[in-house]
């Protein structure tokens, strides 16, 4: 490599993805992708806010960085615009106003939720329906609406709303059919499918409504994770994924980074789809 092509090298290494001075707010960050993302943000050089409605992670080194307070953590329910207002107040007042927003938050029915909620779509609890939505969706908007405004204001930030496959693409039902006990049907519900799928005109919106304003909005779209799935589901779920297994939890930190900084500065409206191949079959 030529000596020109050496320092080019190096000017990208140090800058293109260089957070130094950017403060960046994460919600749903004591999760099992959000410490990832709070972290590689960090260690970017951000500073990072957490927004979660619990104190408890299982991740070691986020731990170890928020005790330290180079990570700050603010209890909080994204659903409720007075507390979402009022972290905004405390973010700036003691971080500055934030330049970047990971709207990570979100609620999926887990395996082991009631025999209603895991039931057929005709039985499926309007309470359930309710709650997704109330976080996957109204939590978006609302911290979009708080902290994006005030992105406005300053003229600059970046946000990253975090979907699914199952929001580009139905669940894959028969994936689940093996949790099938006689007359009781298991099935993938329908709000968590529903409430991913309207990030993506969510964040279309946004794009063009900041545009001038030099507020970029992107959706990530993003494939499973292990996390100590039966043996069953994974051989099911990994038997369909082109590159034959779920994603490790840190291997979307680069397109966090990646939608963060100013590498994707040209970048808005748009979805960047990681999933090993999902939806390309």
């Amino acid at each position: 490599m030529t000596p020109l092509g050496v320092g080019l090298m190096s000017k990208y290494k140090n800058t293109l993805f260089d957070l130094s001075g950017e403060i960046a707010v994460v919600t749903g960050g004591m999760g099992q992708l959000g410490a990832q993302f709070s972290l590689v943000l960090m260690d970017a050089g951000a500073k990072v806010a957490i927004l979660d409605i619990t104190d408890k992670t299982l991740n070691n080194r986020l731990r170890k960085a928020i005790d330290s307070e180079e990570i700050m953590l603010i209890k909080a329910d994204i659903t409720d615009k007075n507390e979402v207002k009022d972290v905004a107040e405390k973010i700036k007042r003691e971080l500055g106003i934030p330049t970047i927003l990971v709207n990570n938050a979100a609620l999926d029915s887990p395996p082991n939720a009631s025999a209603e909620e895991n039931g057929p779509f005709e039985s499926y609890p309007e309470e359930s329906w309710d709650k997704v939505l109330d976080v996957n969706l109204k939590g978006v908007f609302l911290m979009s609406q708080v902290f994006g405004g005030e992105m406005a204001k300053k003229g600059k930030g970046s946000i990253i709303n975090i979907s699914s496959v199952y929001g580009m693409v139905s669940p894959n039902q028969r994936i689940y059919e093996y949790r099938h006990r006689g007359d009781k049907k298991f099935y993938k519900p329908v709000a968590y499918s529903v409430s991913k799928s309207g990030i993506y005109n969510f964040t279309r919106y946004l794009a063009t409504y900041w545009a001038k304003k030099n507020v970029r909005v992107n959706t990530l779209t993003l494939g499973g994770v292990f996390n100590n799935q039966d043996n069953q589901f994974l051989e099911n779920y990994c038997g369909i994924v082109p590159k034959g297994r779920m994603a490790k939890e840190d291997e979307y930190n680069g397109a966090v980074l990646f939608l963060a900084s100013i590498a994707s500065e040209y970048m808005t409206g748009s979805n960047l789809v990681i999933d090993g191949g999902w939806t390309i079959i």
